[in-house]
């Protein structure tokens, strides 16, 4: 199953191992599912894993960053999405994980935005949060 996750989990997930978003990574790191990237979402979680406020508040070592990142690149399916869609308007960064969606066949995004979770589902890839994600993985390891 190939699965989207937004920035806000994959950052969370690498400062809080013990949470739901930490629980995804441990998943995806035991190859429970495959994580799908493109150039704009990996640029969006370079730029938030270094946002000052992020650095002042969990004081990220930059060796820790860069090996993060290079686990995502190194391990995930890249697709590099054409055309870009305007289907969020509110906050056009969101479109590009549905570019990512749609262009890397993915079944789930997993997200905590607000509007990707008001749209529920885009074009057969379900839009869910950390919790119910790992609800969909709990009930296919059975």
């Amino acid at each position: 199953m190939r699965v989207v996750l937004d920035a806000n989990v994959l950052v969370s997930g690498l400062i809080s191992p013990q949470g739901a978003p930490g629980e995804i990574l441990a998943a995806w790191e035991k190859d429970r599912f495959d994580l799908v990237v493109s150039p704009a979402t990996l640029d969006e979680l370079s730029r938030v894993l270094h946002y000052p406020k992020i650095q002042k508040t969990y004081n990220l070592p930059a060796d820790q960053l860069e090996r993060f990142l290079r686990l995502i690149i190194g391990q995930a399916v890249m697709v590099d999405p054409l055309p870009e869609l305007t289907v969020i308007k509110a906050d056009p960064s969101d479109n590009r994980y549905l570019e990512c969606a749609k262009e890397g066949a993915a079944a789930y995004i997993v997200t905590g935005a607000k509007h990707l979770l008001d749209l529920g589902e885009f074009e057969g890839t379900f839009i869910l949060p950390p919790a119910g994600f790992l609800a969909v993985l709990a009930h296919e390891g059975k």
